[in-house]
């Protein structure tokens, strides 16, 4: 076989390696409960602590209706959109939360939330009256009892806390911009500096996120995660060492790829593991793996239970919430 036919084939086996569907390591799905109309997600590890209340949200109930179809078939579907989206009422929004908050018995919490901006940065709860304007940050953590921490996500990766201990909590956003600066370690991090949390005593829920089989990412996302970690193609399927190296540009001279001017070939993929990789962070920084559970979820791959910006790109948005009672 001549040397560029055999790169040619090599370049599609690679490729099509990359699109090949894979299965998240995550753990067993965790059960839903019903509440009304509402179908809400808890971390069986968190739900043993009896001076604990936290809860996933998911899409079914709640009284936004959601547009989706064809122009000749519009459809309306009823769900439990919890963020100020263009397509919604921020009245009806208003109302979900309610419904949501009183569903996993924190109706009369105070409420903290984040202007979420994919950083790394965590906030102290405590130190913030209701008032307040939210914090431009992705993390917030707390010890007081009374106080609800929420992030809103719709494929990245909401993570619950709780020190058993020392009674103190976080709530997450970590989407491949916070993984890839390690937010889940430095909110940790602001725990032990703040209430004296040690890692091995913390407990953590890793939310219904993107899984790996749906989220694929380019050389860009590669290099980010080459850049800060030494095992990070453990958290890859496809060819992530020409990404990252970027060895794989197919651009890079056109000619040899016999395509016609303004006929590139196809980029080439890599698919992401937002939840190994997180729960490789939350190991890496003291947290025992036995007490880390990932709710089995995919946010792409069900669109009849949660919200996924990546599949559906105009979508609703659901929350992680958790508070000390």
């Amino acid at each position: 076989m001549p040397a560029s036919t055999e790169k040619t084939a090599r370049r599609t086996r690679q490729r099509a390696i990359s699109k090949r569907p894979v299965t998240s390591s995550s753990s067993a799905r965790w059960p839903l409960r019903r509440v009304g109309r509402l179908q809400i997600l808890q971390s069986p590890n968190l739900a043993r602590l009896d001076w604990l209340l936290h809860g996933f949200s998911t899409r079914p109930g709640g009284g936004s209706e959601f547009p989706h179809g064809t122009r000749s078939r519009p459809v309306a579907e009823t769900v439990l959109n919890l963020g100020f989206t263009d397509w919604d009422v921020r009245e009806r929004v208003i109302a979900n939360r309610e419904t949501f908050f009183r569903a996993i018995g924190a109706a009369k919490l105070r409420r903290t939330a984040l202007r979420q901006i994919h950083s790394d940065i965590a906030c102290d709860a405590g130190s913030a009256s209701a008032a307040d304007e939210p914090p431009k940050a992705d993390a917030l953590f707390a010890s007081d009892p009374g106080v609800l921490l929420i992030v809103q996500a719709a494929d990245c990766v909401p993570i619950l806390l709780a020190d058993p201990k020392r009674r103190a909590i976080a709530a997450i956003h970590s989407g491949w911009r916070g993984t890839v600066q390690r937010i889940a370690q430095k909110t940790l991090g602001r725990m032990q500096m703040q209430f004296g949390t040690r890692p091995a005593d913390v407990i953590a829920a890793i939310g219904p996120c993107i899984g790996q089989c749906c989220y694929e990412v380019g050389s860009d996302v590669a290099k980010e995660f080459h850049a800060q970690f030494a095992n990070a193609r453990e958290w890859f399927d496809g060819p992530f060492d020409a990404l990252a190296s970027g060895e794989n540009d197919p651009n890079w001279l056109p000619w040899l790829t016999m395509r016609p001017p303004g006929h590139p070939p196809p980029t080439p993929t890599v698919r992401l593991d937002l939840v190994g990789a997180n729960r490789a962070i939350l190991i890496e920084a003291g947290v025992p793996a036995k007490n880390i559970s990932a709710s089995g979820f995919c946010t792409a791959c069900r669109p009849d239970l949660l919200f996924s910006y990546r599949r559906e790109r105009t979508t609703g948005r659901m929350m992680a919430a958790i508070a000390i009672r």
